[in-house]
């Protein structure tokens, strides 16, 4: 449950924010003034401080002052009068993430807090990948022993301590936001924050509201100002994908931003100046659109500075074997099933796949592998019913009898197979697993079996 510290000198208003909030779920500490704010933050964990600008021993402005001055990095949403605007926007500077007016609508506020509260822990996810920039984000970590991405690591090698704009072409499930990360991580920006935008997940409007910010009432649900993802990721990488996606006239606008670095947020007037590096991917053939008018050619010479053609994984079948005994040895310990590696005919059968999913459906494959596997190998029998010969799969209904259940059923129904296989010997059960008995209890607790 996330706390919340509510400031404010007023008892009749704390009191009626306290109630609402603990309504909406929140766990809830409360000060009279801002002199208290350092005392109840050395006692508390505190997730989000919602504070009065207005108090009588230490105004909000003042507290907000001293909190940064000390070190401490909690969000800080600022409650103010609407004549009083200013000051909410002078205690953004300061470092508050957001405020409120009054009279307070509760609805407004309590979307203000989630947001503030996601954000924090957006922040926080931030700021353990930066801890492990060294080990999780190196070229090294995306797997390809091919020609194909030999060239990729290449390009990659060359372009990513560059500020240079990159399109990454390719499949769906290819990686591309693998490639987007490395590039980050990879270059001098890497302190600052990755952002990603999938374009193709939002509505023209939404999309506008989401890469430029919006102004308090621009629009229906507007409540508040807030900041667009150009804005968040400034002095870092955005990461648009499906830029394929994007309507003509939201291409316009980031035409302007690559070109003079300046937006406007929806419904306002104000320029706003940004410093971000561009990563962009798509599935989709933008030459082809350009020449249909679908896509603005002056927008697709400013994306393609550097392309990257991330190949599919039919096109580089010596990567399959690393590849599949990655995954396997990530599921297995995940599943804590001491699975040695994969009986010939089971790679036999993977190297020959089409695999029109690419990396994404490899990784599901084998995840779906491991938790069928009995033994020490992944065998024919184990993999999805669309890579086994028609001969094999007429032989093995069971495991074509699987297709369409989840994760969660496949797993279940193997315990239940053993158990029958076994007359009910827990132990022996637990070996043939390849898990610990105490675990399958558990589960059989877990599955009513």
């Amino acid at each position: 449950m996330k706390r919340i510290l509510i400031v404010d000198d007023d008892t009749v208003h704390r009191i009626m924010l306290k109630v609402n909030l603990l309504d909406a779920g929140y766990d809830i500490i409360e000060v009279d003034d801002g002199d208290q704010v350092l005392p109840a933050l050395a006692k508390h964990e505190i997730d989000l401080i919602l504070m009065d600008l207005k108090m009588q021993r230490m105004d909000g402005l003042e507290a907000i002052h001293l909190l940064r001055k000390q070190g401490r990095v909690e969000p800080v949403v600022v409650i103010t009068a609407f004549s009083s605007v200013e000051s909410a926007v002078e205690a953004m500077k300061y470092g508050a993430i957001d405020y409120v007016t009054k009279p307070v609508d509760i609805e407004a506020l309590k979307h203000t807090v989630a947001k503030a509260i996601d954000f924090e822990v957006l922040r926080e996810e931030n700021k353990e990948l930066k801890k492990r920039l060294g080990e999780q984000f190196d070229f090294g970590n995306i797997i390809g022993r091919s020609p194909a991405m030999q060239k990729v690591f290449e390009t990659l090698s060359l372009v990513a301590p560059s500020d240079a704009t990159v399109l990454i072409n390719g499949e769906s499930g290819t990686g591309k936001e693998l490639i987007a990360s490395s590039l980050h991580y990879n270059s001098n920006r890497k302190g600052k924050p990755l952002i990603k935008v999938n374009c193709a997940a939002l509505n023209e409007n939404l999309l506008e509201s989401e890469l430029f910010g919006h102004e308090k009432g621009s629009f229906t649900g507007a409540d508040s100002l807030r900041q667009g993802r150009f804005e968040l990721a400034s002095g870092g990488t955005l990461f648009l994908d499906e830029i394929g996606d994007m309507p003509l006239q939201t291409q316009a606008k980031i035409l302007r931003v690559l070109q003079e670095g300046e937006l406007e947020r929806v419904g306002g007037s104000k320029t706003i100046s940004v410093d971000v590096r561009l990563v962009v991917a798509t599935h989709k053939n933008l030459t082809k659109m350009v020449e249909e008018g679908s896509f603005r050619q002056d927008l697709f010479f400013r994306l393609s500075v550097v392309p990257i053609e991330l190949p599919p994984l039919r096109d580089r079948n010596e990567d399959i074997p690393v590849l599949a005994d990655f995954f396997l040895q990530r599921y297995a310990r995940k599943n804590k099933k001491d699975i040695k590696g994969f009986h010939p005919q089971a790679l036999i059968l993977l190297t020959r796949y089409r695999w029109p999913g690419n990396i994404r459906e490899l990784e599901n494959s084998i995840e779906r592998a491991v938790i069928l596997c009995l033994g020490e190998q992944i065998t024919p029998k184990e993999l999805p019913p669309q890579m086994l010969s028609e001969e094999f799969q007429m032989t093995n209904t069971p495991v074509t009898a699987l297709s369409g259940l989840t994760l969660k059923n496949v797993e279940k129904e193997a315990i239940r197979a053993t158990l029958d296989q076994t007359d009910g010997n827990r132990s022996q059960s637990a070996k043939l697993l390849g898990i610990a008995r105490q675990t399958l209890i558990n589960k059989i607790r877990e599955y009513g079996l």
